[in-house]
């Protein structure tokens, strides 16, 4: 039996004041809440800032989890227990998953804390505080020892980690301090053909009937700090963890989600959007489209690529819709044209108020623009190359230790260490890979990246894979060991200097050395200065806009630190004659099945379920069960697994997506159709309790209504 807390809320009275549903722009700082506490009230907030954050009490913030520096999760339960997306928990799901127990497919249930599957190289940050130091870097002498100083007094000899942030391109900073977890465990995910129930046909898409879920669980040591996994190790006590209210939300009701968004570019000039549309983003495309061309092929093929590649192929597939979703959006409204009406107004202010210095920064942003945009480019595309690309190049040069510093490991004592963790990474990655898909990915980046990049930029190791790409990446892999485990697990057996060195030869080794090379001694540096001055250039912008349009709000960019957005639930009417309604339910689910489709196909056991309509305590009033909902909260990349909060800071939904309409919102927020998707925690917790029989983790949760 579930166990429901009835809590009477607040009922707020406001006698002839009408209020609007409107997309609220913005991501706020947490400490700065005080700024716009009666506006959150006024839309139907029943707690105070100090309630969301707090210093010397437990708050809000301490249930919101940095989740393994990418996503945010959040804390719903006294035990450690963590809800995300299952997007975010994809990358651990695929690799405990095999082909005999296979979690992606058949989703996967902890029914006992020993069921729990342990986790490399996952952890779970909080944030003890932000403090701003802004006034202590503008009138330091030397602001990199003044920052390290302030790091230090606020970590030294309290397990706390901590860095000196710069926003709003360096008019503000602020020292945050954090503690990361490293024991966190896998404890439930839904089958993908709930967690990913559309697919990449949905992805980015309204109305959408996504369970984009995971549970995971954090373990501390006896005294509740962080430990590397440990038997001994027991359940975190959170200082606060979110209640979850089983009666949900309602159109128009207030909303906040919190978490950590990664990058947003409020403040592109005319030229720089422009760039973005027409060669970047097309750029990053075409690689992209090329890649997905060869691991949707090899998924096809069967279950244990499909298994291997889903990560990847995921990966892979969420920016590269979004960046097409992003320049159609940008073109459809008009976002040059925009940027140009702005930056017209900001000169004519300017000359107003006779600020030759405000004048000039138009031009100038745009001379920076295109001296940084060729490194902008190149450095895009090196990313695509090692991060999305064939998996063999940083496995390579994992080894670059052993190949060419040898001599200095054994001198320190680590060369058994380091021969040790890489026998343990070769198992790790070879379980996840495929040499023939690998070169097929090699062979096929070759044409649209060299179709783009700058000639000065492409490595000499790749100048003669102009000809015939297939035919250049079948000698790499046939003159290769790095896409053999049987010769690599020999090789580390042996542990022999000589037969290391050998590997500095090596056609991929070469590959790889040469592709870093290449972009540390071309790319970055020249990337890095020309930033710095176009950082320099848009901070004086956005102080110029501030002082030059007090009637506005110009809001600093996101940049993965913990931010709080609020807005509402509504929906949106983004074209002409079309009207989104702000909720999904169970119903769509059923009417989007297609038994064998990859994107829309489901278990029986859970069609059949959906088809008894048993909903519970999770029926909403009109006795259906909610699945998702959009709302209109500024959220970005980094938001995914953010909690959507009510106005009594209780867990209503997961931030996981925004509307294809939304896309541009990074560049370009538009209040009439931005809007992000949720899943709602009802669908969640009936998946959880009555389709998986998991319910022993919802009763660990403090239910309201």
């Amino acid at each position: 039996m579930i166990r429901v807390i009835i809590r009477t809320g607040v009922l707020l009275i406001f006698c002839g004041i009408q209020f609007f549903s409107y997309a609220k722009e913005g991501m706020w700082i947490p400490t700065l809440l005080q700024a716009v506490e009666g506006d959150m009230q006024a839309m139907g907030m029943h707690l105070s800032a100090e309630d969301i954050y707090s210093i010397n009490e437990g708050s809000l913030k301490d249930a919101i989890v940095d989740f393994n520096g990418g996503c945010t999760a959040e804390m719903v339960s006294a035990e450690g227990l963590l809800l995300t997306n299952h997007h975010c928990g994809y990358g651990q799901i695929a690799f405990h998953s095999t082909v005999e127990s296979d979690y992606l497919t058949d989703g996967f249930w902890a029914m006992t804390r020993a069921d729990e599957l342990p986790n490399s190289n996952l952890v779970a940050t909080f944030i003890d505080r932000i403090v701003d130091v802004s006034e202590a870097i503008a009138n330091a002498d030397d602001p990199a020892i003044t920052k390290a100083e302030l790091v230090a007094a606020a970590t030294d000899g309290n397990g706390l980690e901590g860095k000196v942030i710069a926003f709003d391109f360096g008019n503000s900073h602020y020292l945050i301090t954090t503690k990361t977890y490293r024991d966190v465990r896998l404890v439930g995910a839904p089958p993908s053909a709930v967690g990913k129930f559309g697919g990449d046909t949905d992805n980015w898409v309204w109305p959408r009937h996504t369970g984009d879920f995971s549970m995971f669980r954090i373990y501390a040591d006896a005294e509740n700090e962080p430990a590397d996994y440990s038997a001994d190790n027991v359940p975190y006590r959170p200082k606060h963890h979110l209640p979850v209210d089983i009666g949900g939300v309602k159109e128009g009701d207030f909303t906040m989600v919190f978490g950590f968004p990664g990058r947003t570019e409020q403040y592109l000039t005319s030229d720089a959007v422009k760039y973005v549309v027409e060669t970047l983003n097309p750029a990053r495309i075409d690689m992209r489209d090329a890649s997905l061309a060869v691991v949707n092929s090899a998924r096809a093929q069967s279950a244990a690529l499909r298994i291997a590649y889903a990560d990847k192929q995921s990966s892979i597939a969420n920016a590269w819709k979004k960046w097409i979703g992003q320049n159609s959006g940008l073109t459809e409204l008009d976002a040059i044209g925009k940027k140009l009406e702005l930056e017209a107004a900001f000169m004519e202010r300017a000359a107003e108020n006779g600020d030759v210095n405000a004048m000039q920064l138009i031009a100038q942003m745009q001379d920076a623009n295109a001296e940084r945009q060729p490194y902008m480019l190149a450095r895009s595309l090196f990313i695509e190359w090692l991060f999305y690309g064939p998996d063999v190049l940083n496995y390579a040069w994992s080894f670059a230790a052993l190949i060419e510093n040898w001599e200095s490991l054994a001198a320190a004592g680590e060369l058994d260490g380091t021969i040790e963790a890489l026998k343990s990474s070769t198992s790790d990655h070879f379980r996840q890979y495929d040499a023939v898909v690998d070169e097929a990915l090699m062979a096929a980046l070759v044409d649209p990246y060299l179709n783009h990049v700058g000639a000065e930029f492409v490595p000499e190791a790749m100048k003669d894979a102009t000809g015939d790409p297939e035919i250049w990446a079948e000698k790499l892999y046939e003159k290769s060991i790095f896409d053999n485990q049987i010769e690599i697990e020999s090789l580390l057996a042996k542990a022999s200097q000589k037969s290391f060195a050998k590997l500095e030869k090596d056609p991929v080794f070469r590959l790889i050395k040469s592709l870093r090379s290449t972009y540390f001694e071309k790319v970055a540096a020249g990337y890095g200065s020309s930033s710095l001055r176009l950082d320099s250039l848009t901070g004086q912008y956005t102080k110029g806009l501030r002082m030059l349009f007090p009637e506005r709000a110009f809001f600093p960019d996101a940049n993965s630190t913990l931010r709080l957005t609020y807005g509402k639930v509504e929906g949106s009417a983004p074209y002409d004659g079309m009207n989104y309604l702000p909720f999904t339910t169970a119903k769509g689910v059923l009417q989007k099945y297609v038994p064998g489709d990859p994107d829309f196909d489901l278990p029986l056991d859970l069609v059949e379920a959906l088809r008894a309509e048993e909903w519970g305590a999770y029926a909403n009033s009109e006795g259906e069960l909610p699945v998702c909902f959009t709302g209109s909260n500024h959220t970005t990349g980094g938001n995914s697994g953010s909690p959507t909060i009510d106005g009594d800071g209780h867990l209503v939904g997961i931030n996981f997506d925004r509307s294809w309409e939304s896309t541009m919102s990074d560049i370009l927020f538009d209040g009439s159709r931005c809007r992000n998707i949720m899943v709602d925690i009802r669908y969640v917790l009936w998946i959880t309790d009555v389709y998986a029989g998991a319910g022993h983790l919802v009763e660990e949760m403090d239910l309201v209504r």
